[in-house]
């Protein structure tokens, strides 16, 4: 009895050791290609791959299959916007709630995260640029499936080089959700999101790509979190995300390197994916906080920042609107769950004593 626990504590630091190696390396890989070579939103291959790398332990053909779907997408919103639908504004706003209401359902389907994500960042993106230059919207969707592309052949890469140790039962499974409550999550994070992008719409906010991005990538993760401890979950992941990437600017400041920037990532990366897969209960949280810094670093940092023409500190107020505009809109229906909740109860107790 005892080899065969001290077997599963073995299996379980090699386990531990392989994941966090094959983060640390995919994301710090990542960040040097995007980084360094840059292309049309090249910021969210690392994005993407820290993101695959936490949600998907396992490797198999549905990231592929997902991927061509999502270039076949991706090409068909881009010529949607070039074929004129960014002249009719109330058509295309219920066309891009439906879309991302869409997205987030079948986000909760563990098997169309990666389709469901492009899928989301597709339809904020593209129709927005198109709205000025639909020249823009095809070179920004371009960048789009090149960093898919990249984060699924790294995805797959990584898993080839650092291959999952030999086990009797997966320790991490993800549930899927009935029916009922995949709307309910989707349509309260579409509630949560949605407004914010109505507005970038139609006052076309300079610099909006980047918090687009941002509430996209953010509110995906939403749909997995309770919904009690969904702003909890906001403020800290903006909150620590968010001053990880001002430490690490201010630092870049003093020292414009980019040796320096890849030993900061590796640093970063190697801290927050060993609390991923320490304690995987708390790994949303993490992946979440990893996520915000590096939408916002990489928008600085990468090429085509030029796309979103603002300074660093203003990027990062305009995510700090949006942010608190998200925690207030959870927060209130939190309250109002929880009070529905209460009357039921009394209800339910009142019936009783009948």
């Amino acid at each position: 009895m005892f080899a065969s626990e001290d077997n599963q504590v073995l299996l379980e630091q090699q386990l531990y050791a392989v994941r966090v190696k094959r983060y640390v390396i995919g994301v710090v890989t990542a960040c040097m290609l995007a980084y360094g070579i840059g292309w049309g939103l090249s910021f969210v291959f690392p994005v993407f791959l820290a993101k695959f790398l936490v949600d998907y332990p396992v490797s198999n053909r549905d990231r592929f299959q997902q991927l061509v779907l999502a270039m076949v997408l991706t090409v068909l919103v881009g010529l949607a916007v070039s074929m004129g639908i960014t002249q009719y504004p109330l058509i295309l706003l219920i066309l891009v709630g439906g879309l991302m209401f869409y997205a987030y359902y079948l986000f909760l389907d563990p098997h169309w995260n990666f389709f469901a994500t492009i899928l989301l960042i597709s339809v904020m993106l593209l129709p927005y640029l198109g709205i000025t230059n639909s020249a823009v919207a095809i070179y920004v969707g371009t960048g789009l499936i090149i960093s898919g592309v990249l984060a699924v052949i790294a995805f797959a890469v990584l898993h080839w080089l650092f291959p999952e140790p030999q086990q009797k039962t997966q320790l991490s499974t993800q549930e899927i959700l009935s029916k009922e409550l995949r709307i309910y999550a989707s349509a309260k994070a579409l509630i949560v999101g949605y407004p914010v992008i109505v507005y970038f719409y139609y006052f076309q906010i300079n610099g909006a790509i980047l918090t687009m991005v941002f509430i996209g990538i953010l509110s995906l993760q939403i749909t997995t979190v309770k919904s009690i401890k969904i702003g909890l979950f906001l403020l800290l992941t903006n909150t620590i995300g968010g001053l990880l990437a001002v430490i690490l600017y201010e630092l870049l400041v003093t020292t414009p390197q980019f040796i320096f920037l890849i030993a900061l990532i590796t640093l970063v990366s190697l801290s927050i994916g060993s609390m991923i897969y320490e304690k995987p209960e708390k790994a949303p949280l993490w992946a979440g906080v990893m996520s915000a810094m590096l939408v916002v670093l990489g928008g600085t940092i990468s090429s085509d920042s030029k796309l979103i023409e603002l300074s660093f500190y203003g990027r990062i107020a305009q995510i700090l609107l949006a942010s608190v505009y998200m925690i207030s809109v959870s927060v209130l229906m939190d309250l109002y769950e929880k009070s529905k909740e209460n009357e039921t109860q009394q209800e339910e107790i009142s019936d009783s004593y009948e």
